[in-house]
């Protein structure tokens, strides 16, 4: 169970109102009036609370479950102990994130603004904003309704943030203009120049970064990451991107639709991914390439070249998988066998 102190429960709800909502169906033989009050993990949950499987590898913790009721894949659901009550989903994990997202619905909006914070008069705010001690709005941005701002957060000058969004403690958004339902966690700088130069041996000359970053509806950005401006052309996140923490964006990079990007990875500038591309923890990519649509970066390959699209690359310099593990397992075999054959020459010493 959630601790109390930090997450605020709603509910109960039935099983048909939960499957309503994230788009199950109710088993055969099954209670659709059954009152859930929770959600939990399979080995932890018991009377009245709701679970999941979405692997294979925790059948057994399944089976031994005292859930009262599990969201399961259709072909899982003959595993299920006897007195279990099924929602069946053909997408198990997302249709449990949603009946999650009913029982701990994101906080409402109070339309508070603390005295303690600093709304500049030519700000703009909408119905129910929150603005939080210590953070600044300043001259000419403008706010969209029931959005959050927490404390010590910095708007600059003409920023635009939409409707239902969040804006975390410590963040700073300047140069740029962000959707709706967009959650930006503490700490992350979005907006900063970008990193331009002319280099030169007499002394490295700043390029001015004249663009802005654009950041579309339903984007999350995670805590400590930073999105430079463009310097020309704009920085553009593009709608449902999932970006997680210390997660370093170029200027003039492009991501498109629904890229995730895993923690303490980089972009370099002008780099192109397309929608639904993957870079997972600690990789990093070079500038002025394509990333191919649907295309998935290892964790700490690094990219130097064009990926086409629904590749997986790996490695450094980052290669098509079957390559690289083909290498892998030949620099195997020589490193045994080079092994081997020192050890039989220290045998004979």
């Amino acid at each position: 169970m959630a601790d109390p102190r930090f997450f605020d429960r709603a509910g109960p709800f039935t099983l048909a109102e939960l499957a309503a909502r994230c788009g199950a169906t109710v088993a055969p033989g099954t209670d659709p009036d059954l009152k859930l009050f929770d959600v939990a993990p399979l080995d932890q949950a018991g009377e009245g609370q709701l679970s999941f499987l979405d692997n294979r590898k925790y059948v057994e913790a399944f089976q031994a479950s005292k859930a009262a009721a599990c969201v399961v894949h259709p072909s899982l659901a003959d595993k299920a102990p006897a007195g279990m009550a099924l929602l069946v989903s053909n997408k198990p994990y997302r249709s449990y994130a949603l009946c999650a997202q009913a029982f701990y619905p994101v906080p409402s909006s109070t339309g508070l603004i603390s005295p303690a914070a600093h709304v500049d008069p030519s700000a703009e705010l909408g119905e129910g904003v929150d603005v939080a001690a210590g953070a600044v709005v300043e001259a000419g941005a403008w706010i969209g309704a029931r959005t959050r701002v927490a404390a010590n957060a910095v708007i600059g000058r003409n920023v635009r943030v939409g409707a239902d969004s969040v804006i975390g403690a410590c963040a700073s958004l300047s140069h740029c203009l962000v959707g709706d339902r967009v959650v930006i966690y503490p700490g992350a700088r979005i907006g900063q120049d970008g990193f331009g130069f002319a280099m030169d041996v007499t002394g490295h000359v700043r390029v001015p970064q004249l663009g802005r970053v654009i950041i579309e509806d339903d984007v999350e950005v995670g805590a400590n990451v930073t999105i430079d401006r463009g310097a020309g052309p704009d920085t553009v996140i593009g709608k449902g991107c999932m970006i997680d923490n210390l997660v370093q964006i170029g200027h003039n990079v492009t991501l498109g639709a629904g890229c995730v990007i895993v923690a303490q990875s980089g972009i370099s500038g002008s780099t192109k991914f397309d929608h639904h591309a993957v870079l997972a923890a600690q990789a990093g990519v070079a500038g002025h390439l394509t990333i191919g649509a649907g295309a998935r970066i290892a964790a700490q390959s690094g990219v130097m070249r064009d990926v086409p699209p629904m590749t997986e690359v790996f490695g450094t310099p980052a290669q098509p998988k079957r390559q690289y593990f083909r290498q892998v397992a030949m620099m195997t075999r020589m490193a045994q066998g080079k092994s081997g054959r020192g050890d039989e020459r220290d045998g004979n010493e």
